[in-house]
Formats: C-alpha cells, sequence, structure tokens
C-alpha cells in the first residue's frame, strides 16, 4: 500500500512537471555606413549583456514600462594605438549591471515613441518578424546628420584618433525609468570611424531574438 503511494505521488510530479523546454538565442549585429555613397565602415557582430538584456526583457514582457531600447551610445575608449600604428582593441563590457561604455562621448534617442527623439523617422525601432519562424528582429535605426555631434571637425581626414567623435565603441541602453537611468544591454568594439561635418553616417543595428525548443534539462 505504501509503495502504490510512493508510485501515485511520483506520478503526479512527473504530469506537474512542465514538459516544455526551451530557451531564448540573442544575437546582435551592426552595419554602419555612409548612406550617400553605400561605403561600409563597420560590418560586424555585437556581444550582448546577458544579465541585463534577461531582466530588461522581463520588464517589457510584464508591461512594467521598463527595458525597452531607449538609446544608441557611442565611445571613443574601446581601442588604443600605440606609435607604431598597430590599434589594440578593449574586450566589450558585457558583465555587472553597472556596465558601460569605456568613454561615451555621444548619444542618440533610437525609442521612436519618445519625445527626446528629434527626428523619428530616420531614428526608430523596427520590429521584423515573419510567420512560422522562430526568431523576430529589432532593428535599430540611427542617423549621425551633417551637424551631428556638435564640435565636430569639418572632415573626416583626422590624423588623430583620440577625438571625441572618432567612434571605436558603441552600444544599446535600455530604459529604467528616466533618460539617466539605462542599462547597457549590448557593447560592440570595432576599428576607429570619424564623425565630421562633411558626411551623415548611418548605423542599422540588428537584434535577433530566437527561442530554442527541444532542450533538455540534464
Amino acid at each position: 500500500m505504501e509503495k502504490d503511494k510512493d508510485t501515485e505521488m511520483k506520478d503526479q510530479e512527473q504530469q506537474n512537471k512542465p514538459d516544455e523546454k526551451g530557451g531564448v538565442l540573442i544575437e546582435g549585429h551592426i552595419k554602419i555606413f555612409d548612406p550617400n555613397n553605400e561605403e561600409v565602415f563597420v560590418d560586424k557582430r555585437n556581444a550582448i549583456h546577458y544579465e541585463n538584456f534577461s531582466n530588461s526583457l522581463a520588464q517589457a514582457m510584464a508591461n512594467k514600462n521598463l527595458g525597452h531600447i531607449y538609446q544608441m551610445a557611442f565611445g571613443n575608449g574601446g581601442s588604443s594605438v600605440d606609435t607604431t600604428g598597430v590599434i589594440t582593441y578593449l574586450p566589450p563590457n558585457i558583465t555587472g549591471q553597472n556596465a558601460d561604455l569605456y568613454n561615451q562621448t555621444f548619444q542618440k534617442v533610437v525609442d521612436d515613441t519618445s519625445s527626446a527623439n528629434t527626428d523619428t523617422s530616420r531614428n526608430k525601432l523596427t520590429v521584423l518578424h515573419t510567420a512560422g519562424k522562430l526568431y523576430t528582429d529589432i532593428l535599430v535605426s540611427c542617423l549621425l546628420d551633417y551637424g551631428e555631434p556638435s564640435g565636430q571637425q569639418a572632415f573626416d581626414n583626422s590624423t588623430s584618433l583620440d577625438g571625441d567623435y572618432v567612434f571605436d565603441e558603441l552600444g544599446l541602453k535600455s530604459w529604467q525609468g528616466s533618460a539617466s537611468d539605462l542599462d547597457l544591454v549590448t557593447h560592440v568594439i570595432f576599428h576607429p570611424v570619424q564623425k565630421s561635418l562633411n558626411r551623415q553616417i548611418q548605423i542599422d543595428y540588428t537584434v535577433r531574438i530566437q527561442t530554442l525548443t527541444n532542450l533538455s534539462t540534464t
């Protein structure tokens, strides 16, 4: 009798155990180019800050008015150049809730529902999904116009890679309640690209969220 009771309890536990085994894969890709002549400056994958991204994803799914992508941040602290011209790249900052760019020098609001976004037609978030597919893309579009940022050089012929607007790192940040309370969710380091008055620079940043099914729990 006792044995039958134990068997019944085990059967009940087995029934209560969820049989859905899945996961989420997050990938990012960045393309930086001149929209006028299609010259590509950067075309590479980025690193994901998984702790901050998972927290932001849960906040957004729980409708907490938090966690959505709000800002694209630019910096110039991702690399260094020695006297021989050799460039050394630092690793992306993807550990710790307070992770940030090495040296942020500019930022733009890409949340096209925000009143702080000065051009929602060119700085925006687009959700791309094909029916039947297990992934959805967020396309983050950002344009640095001719006059942005203020204080940039006239031409893209700088011999120094230390300028504020010679960018070598970029990250996406999620909203955590205010424009000064943001979490870094992605970070990418790349060879320096100068923003100057004589050209526009377009950034297409794709974040792919893919569900993984039939994963083993062992």
